[in-house]
């Protein structure tokens, strides 16, 4: 994979500037007058998930067809391939059939453990009762993966077919013509300090300039929020909805493991106002992935994700199941896609497109994305080439086509038939009418309706927290190690680490407003109101509100503390906060988690 050090020797200006630029180290660092360096490309491609590796490889698929070279370039936030990409997982193979055919052939893959069997459990807080699971949950030819290694996998083969891909480079803002359309992607700074001067270190972001733009950032990403509210894509669609998931993976005693085991179980520790489930995927080599999703458009403050998950491992279910001679080995969390269909915004733009979770194509009943995600990304790479053949062509690529072909692929008809499963929920029925009517829908009718359930209040996620006065504190039980441990605990397993030294990624700001009077208000509002909600959200310890009669930018003697060198690149934050003034952008390149077997 190729570095930063190696990017400079392919590209000379980059020497002169980052030599001319340490002359003027620990100045306030103004973005008005950097010289930036500027490489013209055919396609770049922003995040190197399976969605962004899947348009990368399918572009030099047809290239022959064209009869040109295409420089394809894929920019990759995390230090490598793969470190940033956390799932279940449990992948269902059919994009990867398409893509490539001969995986199987390939001494290297990672698909070496298929699912053998499927259960759901419905727990109570002592009970663990078998019950019937939707038929879209089945996994008779499913594969139980990690997904950081099968990621990085495909970033070898994109690499083999002559992809440049550039891990520690993260995106950081889109670089637009004079007409407005987009024209490719700016990376982030290097070497500023915490008040945003310029060490010794500095090196200036660079700008790809690309004839096709492609956004494959994963879900809630920061170039996509951008993009869907400067071209309003979201004007046809309802709200993107999500939910948290956090996951352990385990090396389990021996007689506890079932190779190729799927198991989904729903009900405790969460309540019945609560929207989430868990599993437990017995992975190769003696490993079991095991985790919980909860709807981050949970109602109560108090909720603490994390505690949930822990509190679920005490479970006779659990216990039993990581007694013996078992060791936890990683810990994560990402958000999640849950909107469905009627989420999915217009996926074009002028002159690039969304692919992947960056649109939201995960298929909420069978907990299932990545197929989704790496056919979306095929799709759209036909397109690109498509735009690319057409070299008389003035003005953006037109990739409208791309949005054409998904609508008719089996990507629609796979997220067609469970449209409704997770809206359900929101209906006057509340949890329980959601279980009813998904277990019918799913069963029987199978999307065979002439309805679809909408967001017509167009809620989000964060509308829907109630303020902490309707609720009682929930009281957690203390961790018990090993099966439960503290946050912080936990947080060593990601590998996680930020220089300290470095702009703080994670903003209070409302539009181009950041100031101390809305951290202030900030910190009123969401203490008053919501009891400080994202000091137990939060997945990884960021959030505090401390006690501090001194703080000019706090309220009532507290004070909010960022400890954003915790950050795991969640994104809940940014999604759930009350107020919507939490603004997630990528901080310098490279930094954050480091999973491997996730």
């Amino acid at each position: 994979m190729l570095t930063r050090t190696l990017l400079r020797s392919r590209i000379p200006n980059l020497n002169r500037l980052l030599h001319s630029s340490s002359r003027i180290s620990r100045q306030l660092f103004d973005p008005s007058t950097v010289e930036r360096v500027s490489e013209d490309v055919d396609v770049c491609i922003v995040g190197a998930g399976p969605a962004g590796l899947s348009t990368a490889i399918r572009l030099k698929q047809l290239e022959q067809k064209l009869g040109k070279e295409l420089r394809v370039v894929v920019l990759e936030k995390g230090a490598e391939v793969g470190s940033h990409t956390l799932s279940g997982a449990v992948i269902e193979p059919r994009a990867l059939d398409e893509l490539l055919p001969d995986w199987a052939l390939r001494d290297d893959h990672p698909l070496t453990q298929s699912a053998t069997s499927s259960h759901m459990r419905f727990l109570t807080k002592s009970l663990s009762i078998p019950i019937p699971h939707p038929p879209q949950m089945a996994n008779q030819g499913n594969y139980i993966v990690s997904l950081s290694r099968f990621t990085a996998w495909l970033g070898n083969i994109a690499e083999e077919m002559g992809v440049e891909v550039y891990p520690g480079f993260a995106g950081a803002g889109v670089v637009y013509t004079d007409d407005g359309s987009v024209a490719g992607v700016r990376t982030n700074e290097v070497g500023l300090d915490r008040l945003g001067c310029m060490k010794e270190s500095f090196e200036p972001g660079m700008e790809f300039r690309a004839k096709v733009t492609l956004i494959a950032e994963g879900a809630h990403g920061s170039i996509a929020k951008e993009l869907i509210q400067k071209f309003d894509l979201r004007r046809n669609s309802d709200p993107q909805t999500y939910g948290i998931g956090l996951k352990e993976v385990w090396r389990v005693d021996p007689t506890q493991y079932r190779p190729g085991e799927v198991v989904h179980t729903m009900g405790w520790p969460l309540d019945f106002r609560t929207y989430g489930g868990g599993w437990v995927y017995h992975m190769a080599d003696g490993l079991v992935s095991l985790g919980l999703v909860i709807g981050l458009d949970y109602a109560n403050p108090y909720l603490s994700p994390y505690k949930e998950f822990q509190r679920m491992k005490h479970h006779p279910y659990f216990a039993e199941l990581l007694s013996g001679n078992s060791t936890r080995i990683a810990y994560g969390g990402r958000s999640l896609n849950e909107g469905g269909l009627q989420s999915v915004p217009q996926l074009y733009f002028p002159g690039g497109a969304l692919v992947g979770c960056s649109a939201g194509f995960v298929n909420i009943a069978k907990i299932k994305g990545t197929h989704n995600a790496m056919k979306s990304g095929m799709l759209a790479a036909e397109a690109a080439a498509a735009a690319l053949s057409q070299e008389s062509s003035s003005g953006p690529a037109d990739m409208s086509p791309y949005e054409t072909a998904l609508k008719n692929s089996w990507v629609w008809s796979d997220l067609n038939e469970v449209r409704n499963l997770r809206e359900s929920f929101h209906t006057p029925l509340g949890i329980w009418g959601g279980i009813m009517y998904s277990g019918v829908d799913s069963l029987l009718l199978k999307g065979r309706t002439p309805w679809t359930f909408r967001n017509r209040a167009r809620l989000t996620d964060a509308q829907h927290t109630q303020p902490a006065y309707r609720f009682h504190p929930i009281n957690y039980p203390p961790p018990q190690p090993p099966l439960s441990t503290d946050l912080l605990t936990s947080l060593t397993l990601t590998g996680t680490n930020h220089a300290e030294d470095q702009p703080v990624h994670l903003r209070v700001r409302q539009g181009d407003n950041e100031n101390t009077a809305l951290r202030k208000s900030h910190v009123q509002r969401n203490v008053s109101e919501y009891a400080g909600l994202l000091q137990r959200a939060c997945p990884a310890g960021v959030y505090e509100y401390v006690e501090d009669e001194t703080a000019v930018d706090g309220w009532n003697g507290h004070k909010l503390v960022i400890n954003s060198q915790n950050c795991i690149h969640c994104k809940l934050c940014d999604i759930k906060v009350p107020t919507q003034d939490i603004t997630w952008t990528v901080p310098e390149g490279g930094g954050g988690p480091k999973y491997t077997i996730t």
